[in-house]
C-alpha cells in the first residue's frame, strides 16, 4: 500500500485554481494532472488524493472558476449605486475589462454537449449569469433609469450577444476587437431600453 500522501502545504481550493490554470493554457483535452500537480508545487497523487479522478478535478475546476466569476462580480455591482453604471459594468467584463474567461466558457459548453451533469451545471450557471442581466435591468427600472422592456428576454438576448462576441475575442477574430464589442452591447442595450449608458442621460 502506497503511503498517505503529505497534504499539508495545498488544498483542494488551490488545486482547482492550478487546474484551471492548465485548461486556459492547454486546452481540457490536454490538461493533464502531473501539470496540475506542478503548478500547484505538489505531486500527482496529492491532487488525486482530493479528486478521484482526472475527469472528476477538471470538472469541477470548469464551474468553480466560473461561479467565482459571478460572486466577484455581484460583489462588484453591488457596490455601484447607479444602474446604468452596472449595466456597463457587465458589458465591459464580458469586453477585455474583467474577469469573464471565455476560453474556460468553451471547454465547458464543449464538454457539456456530452457530459449530462456538466450540463446541468452549465445551464444552472448561465441562468445565473442571465438573472444577473435581468436584475440589473429591473433594478434601473425602479429608479426611473430604464425605459419598458422585458428584464428577462432583454437579458437572454444581452448574455447570447456576450458571450458570442467574447468567443470571438478569444479566437483574437480581427473584427471583433474589445472596444468593437463593447460598443455593440451597448448599442443594443440603449436601443432596448431607450436610453443611452450615460451618466446623467433621460430614458
Amino acid at each position: 500500500m502506497s503511503p498517505r500522501p503529505r497534504l499539508a502545504h495545498v488544498r483542494r481550493p488551490e488545486l482547482l485554481a492550478s487546474a484551471a490554470a492548465v485548461i486556459r493554457e492547454r486546452g481540457l483535452e490536454h490538461a493533464r494532472v502531473a501539470d496540475v500537480a506542478e503548478r500547484a508545487g505538489t505531486s500527482a497523487p496529492s491532487v488525486l488524493y482530493w479528486f478521484a479522478s482526472k475527469s472528476e478535478l477538471l470538472k469541477e475546476a470548469l464551474t468553480s472558476a466560473e461561479a467565482a466569476f459571478y460572486d466577484d462580480l455581484a460583489r462588484e455591482l453591488a457596490e455601484i449605486e447607479s444602474a446604468r453604471a452596472r449595466l456597463v459594468r457587465i458589458v465591459d467584463t464580458c469586453s477585455g475589462d474583467g474577469d469573464y474567461d471565455a476560453a474556460l466558457w468553451m471547454d465547458l459548453w464543449a464538454r457539456a454537449l456530452r457530459d449530462p451533469d456538466l450540463a446541468a451545471t452549465r445551464a444552472e450557471l448561465d441562468g445565473r449569469w442571465r438573472r444577473t442581466i435581468a436584475d440589473v435591468v429591473r433594478y434601473g427600472q425602479e429608479r426611473g433609469e430604464f425605459g419598458p422592456a422585458d428584464p428577462e428576454e432583454l437579458a437572454v438576448l444581452l448574455a447570447s450577444l456576450l458571450d458570442g462576441l467574447a468567443v470571438q475575442i478569444a479566437l483574437r477574430d480581427m473584427e471583433v476587437t474589445p472596444d468593437r464589442v463593447r460598443e455593440l452591447a451597448l448599442k443594443l442595450v440603449e436601443r432596448e431600453l431607450g436610453c443611452e449608458l450615460l451618466e446623467g442621460a433621460r430614458c
